[in-house]
This record gives structure tokens, sequence and C-alpha cells, in this order.
């Protein structure tokens, strides 16, 4: 049944923006949302790297979508600059993209290149943020905090399958992840696990339709938050993987 947007919904596609750390999943993830939206929505995706269009390629190659509806931004900067500090050229790229499909894109899908904790779009950018992390970079990342981890609209834990490979106890880091965001969603994610997928697609059709509706209202992470983690020392570091990078 087709969808009829109200009077007051906005006139082009919904902005979702992606960040996180280096590796922790980024492109996987927006692959994985290109191959399941793709046969019903129009979707599109602009990348974000500094020197490379790496990112790009890798999705192009992956087949998710035809290869003109993915655009890169070469930053040229740090990632986090384009992305929030001054947002034009992707607002540029964005706005290229939708042109060149005479404005029917349903999704456009923002990656930002791989930076810290920090990290977070400007909501004059996107809609909506996912902020990632991911198994491996450690099971205390999620206690350690930060505007994405607490206050981006959804908190992804990505690759929950390699939890036994690299020695962290996944439900815990969920349920620290969830004591730091309050009542924000947090969803533990792996390609190998569909309920995790169905969930993810779930709570983007929410957004979609709150946004349809003109009742989205894009919000800002902001700043990292003044207070302590303390807290951070009541815990052991034995549910680390060897060698784990923090950042």
């Amino acid at each position: 049944m087709p969808e009829f947007p109200s009077a007051h919904a906005p006139r082009r596609a919904l902005r979702l923006g992606v960040c996180g750390p280096v590796g922790t999943g980024k492109s996987s993830l927006i692959a994985l949302l290109c191959r399941e939206l793709s046969g019903r929505l129009e979707v599109g995706v602009v990348t974000n790297d500094i020197y490379t269009d790496e990112d790009a390629r890798f999705l192009r190659a992956s087949g998710v979508l035809e290869v003109d509806r993915i655009r890169a931004v070469e930053t040229g900067a740090c990632p986090h600059t384009a992305i929030r500090d001054d947002i034009t050229a992707n607002t540029l790229a964005i706005e290229e993209l939708e042109e060149d499909y005479r404005h029917r894109l349903d999704l456009v899908l923002i990656e930002s290149g791989g930076d810290n904790l920090t990290a977070t779009f400007s909501p004059a950018l996107v809609d909506v943020q996912v902020f990632v992390l991911d198994v491996a970079g450690g099971g205390d990342v999620a206690r350690k905090g930060g505007p994405g981890i607490e206050r981006a609209d959804l908190l992804v834990v990505n690759k929950t399958d390699l939890g036994p490979h690299v020695g962290v106890d996944v439900p815990r880091m969920l349920a620290d992840a969830r004591l730091a965001r309050g009542e924000r969603p947090v969803i533990g994610l792996s390609r190998t696990d569909r309920d995790s997928i169905d969930q993810l697609l779930t709570w983007l059709e929410g957004r979609r339709t709150s946004y349809l509706a003109g009742d989205l209202v894009p919000s800002d992470p902001g700043p990292m938050a003044s207070h302590s983690h303390d807290h951070d020392h009541d815990h052991s570091h034995e549910d680390e993987p060897v060698g784990a990078h923090h950042h």
C-alpha cells in the first residue's frame, strides 16, 4: 500500500547518518541496509574518507546498489569536520544525488569517515543518526561514554557473533550500553542473526514514518558531557580482547 505523506511532510529524502570509530563496521551496516531496503525504497549513499573513496568503492563492489547511487566525499581533514563543523561538501553531494534522481529518493545514508568516540553529525546535515561500536573494540567501550554512545538516536553494538572469539561478554556490553543511554535504544547486531536485523529495520521504519508525518525533529548529541567516569575503574578488563585499541 503506498504511503501518502501529510501536508507537513518534508519534500526530500530522509537523511540517516552512520558514524563511529574506525573498523566498527559502518560500511557493512550500510551495505546491509541497502541490501534489505533497495527492493522497496529508493536509496542513495554518500560516504566520507579523508583522501580516498575507499568506502564508496567497497559499497559499489558489494553490488547492493547501482554504482551511481553511491557518491564519495573526500574530506581532506579530520572526518568530524565534514559531518559537523563544515557540512558544505556533504550537503552538496546529497543535493546533487537527489537532483540526479529527480528528488524521488526515499532514503539517503551518509557514512562518516572513521573517527573517535566524540564524533557526531550536525543536525543540519542528518535527520537521524546511528552510532556504531563493535565487540572487537573491547567490552568496556560502551562504558566510556561520549556524545555518540550516550545520545545518538540509536546505538548499534556490531559484530555480536564475534564475542566468544575475542573474549567479550556481549550481554554485559549491551547492559553497559543501555545503562549509559537510559531510555534511548540499543541494538546488538550481527549479520548472522536475523532477529537483530529485523530490530534495526523496525527502528528505521519507525523513524521514517515519523519523518513522513512531519513529526521527526533532528536532535544534536552535542559535545562530550562534563561528568566523571570514575565508575570505569570499578571494572576489571578481563573481557577485553588482547591487543584491543581504545579510542
